[in-house]
């Protein structure tokens, strides 16, 4: 049983035809003999436009099963709070499991969020942190009823109740999130630097207590573009398939092409 996880492609923001990057896509993933093909998230700056792209790229993979998350980038437009704790599509990942046919792996999906915890060196309070984003972030555009440190305590439960429910059948998990799982990929300075504060925005300490807790075998990441190789922290193997942007001041790839860089980035895992 073959998988394969990609993130952070940013198709607007790389300027790329749409069209024949899902030719393309489609095409490798059938000479991979890939069974199900996982986005971990900032494919669009607009949910329904990640939400067309998989289905348009579905529609080319009759054998293959395309799953999705959100990532910040996919929340800044046409989709609210409430449906993104939803499921507004079958091919929304969130929250979500598929057991793969003949082994004992379960890959349990969840967006992730954040909590300030990868920044609580320059202790700030969340008040402060919550007002440099609104200012200066990304993520300021979008409404969320409830705190930064709330909305990752709910990523927490959802995660635990599935990390308990694989437990309780036996089941190997694979976890897919887009935010950062571990401290070791955040880059520090000391400092109270822009990109120090930005850290708070990145992931969670919480979520790399509870991989830990859980013993969770694989974990497989996006939302930094920095080309991590594979790398062993404990119980567990961390993967990060983030593509990035070759746009504006930023020129994260290796490759000469986007179809290239995917296929150099995107993780492929095969499970017995």
């Amino acid at each position: 049983m073959k998988i394969a996880v990609s993130s952070d492609m940013h198709l607007d923001i790389n300027h790329l035809a749409v069209n024949d990057v899902i030719d393309a896509q489609a095409a490798y993933l059938r000479a991979q003999s890939a069974r199900y093909f996982f986005i971990a998230g900032d494919t669009f700056n607009d949910f329904t436009l990640t939400e067309d792209y998989v289905k348009r790229l579905q529609a080319k993979l009759p054998t293959t099963t395309v799953k999705f998350l959100a990532g910040n980038h996919d929340m800044l437009k046409g989709i609210t709070y409430d449906q993104l704790m939803a499921q507004p599509v079958p091919e929304y990942f969130n929250n979500q499991f598929v057991d793969l046919p003949g082994t004992n792996w379960r890959i349990i999906g969840n967006n992730g969020w954040y909590d300030y915890s990868f920044a609580d060196q320059l202790q700030r309070s969340p008040e402060q942190f919550w007002h440099w984003k609104k200012a200066y972030w990304t993520d300021g555009q979008i409404d969320q009823p409830i705190t930064d440190p709330q909305r990752e305590t709910l990523v927490l439960q959802q995660i635990k109740s599935q990390l308990s429910a694989a437990r309780k059948v036996g089941k190997r998990v694979g976890l897919i999130t887009h935010f950062v799982p571990h401290h070791h990929f955040i880059r520090y300075t000391n400092d109270d630097r822009f990109f120090n504060v930005a850290n708070g925005m990145l992931g969670s300490r919480r979520l790399e207590q509870t991989i830990d807790q859980y013993h969770v075998p694989l974990v497989v990441f996006g939302h930094l573009h920095r080309h991590f190789q594979p790398i062993t922290i404990k119980d567990t193997r961390y993967y990060n398939p983030a593509i990035g942007y070759r746009a504006h001041r930023h020129d994260e790839w290796l490759k000469r092409d986007f179809i290239s860089e995917w296929k150099a980035q995107t993780n492929f895992f095969e499970f017995f």
